[in-house]
């Protein structure tokens, strides 16, 4: 058991990572509290004065802001389906015995540590292009006309470069579970003459219930402040524009560093609505 000098002293090692991993996460915040009660504008005589709750008014009454809420959960939600669907099946089907099981592995989970940026420029450019994209040839050898996917199909063109991003993540969690799971449950229903969907719904799903929430609960964190791919295919344009980038719009286009201040406060408190809620499903399943 551990003594009292001994943890004293673990507290003492760790105190400086506490220290500056708080400073890290509480400047900005506290930076950002500041400025949303304040008129500032850069390039427009920079700092105005105090304004109260005035930005926090705008804000939230601009006819934007509501939609672009309801994109952010649109496109976090499609995503979420897709990429635990599709999880799921992946994660079984790396689970069984094949040729080149390691190196199949790796090819699934290598999109993974592509970088958003480039991962949208190429959907954007090799495939999603309406005039040389794969996409466009496919369509043109059966004789339909090519998609503009990113104008005509703007939302789901996002949710699945998206997808393909977070897909591998998803596959590896789910996939540890998998191989977690205790075979001779599964032998003894096979032999008991139990289809695979009977297997697959009373056996499988429900020792698989933790690794889904661990996935939503993370996913989600990351998917609200969903930004650099929208940047770089649709610009914000064609219904696409999320809170995240309706914020960027305000403090860098518009120079608005108080309006957009005050959407970073709306967007940590939406985020943290959604991790608490998520936070008390994930306690449950790890308590279960």
């Amino acid at each position: 058991m551990a003594t009292q000098s001994s943890r004293s002293a673990a507290r003492f090692m760790l105190a400086p990572a506490v220290i500056l991993l708080l400073g890290w996460m509480l400047v900005p915040l506290s930076m950002t509290l500041y400025f949303s009660f304040k008129r500032f504008l850069p390039l427009r005589g920079g700092d105005q004065g105090w304004v109260g709750f005035e930005n926090y008014v705008r804000f939230v009454t601009s006819s934007a802001f509501w939609p672009s809420v309801l994109t952010t959960l649109i496109i976090v939600g499609g995503v979420l389906i897709i990429t635990i669907g599709l999880g799921i099946w992946l994660a079984m089907l790396l689970d069984q015995p094949m040729w080149g099981q390691g190196i199949v592995r790796i090819l699934v989970i290598a999109p993974f540590f592509v970088m958003p940026t480039v991962s949208a420029l190429v959907w954007k450019n090799m495939f999603m292009d309406p005039v040389n994209g794969l996409f466009a040839h496919i369509w043109k050898f059966f004789g339909a006309a090519p998609v503009e996917w990113l104008s005509q199909a703007s939302l789901p063109s996002l949710i699945i470069i998206v997808s393909w991003q977070w897909l591998p993540f998803a596959t590896l969690i789910l996939l540890t579970a998998i191989q977690s799971l205790d075979s001779s449950q599964l032998e003894a229903s096979e032999m008991d003459g139990a289809p695979f969907h009977a297997r697959f719904i009373y056996i499988i799903l429900p020792h698989l219930g933790r690794a889904i929430t661990i996935v939503l609960l993370i996913q989600t964190i990351f998917l609200l402040g969903i930004f650099a791919e929208i940047f770089v295919t649709t610009g914000g344009a064609f219904g696409t524009r999320t809170l995240t980038y309706l914020i960027y719009q305000r403090v860098l286009e518009s120079q608005n560093v108080g309006l957009g201040s005050a959407g970073g406060i709306y967007a940590v408190i939406l985020a943290n609505i959604i991790a608490i809620f998520l936070m008390r499903i994930v306690g449950k399943n790890l308590d279960a």
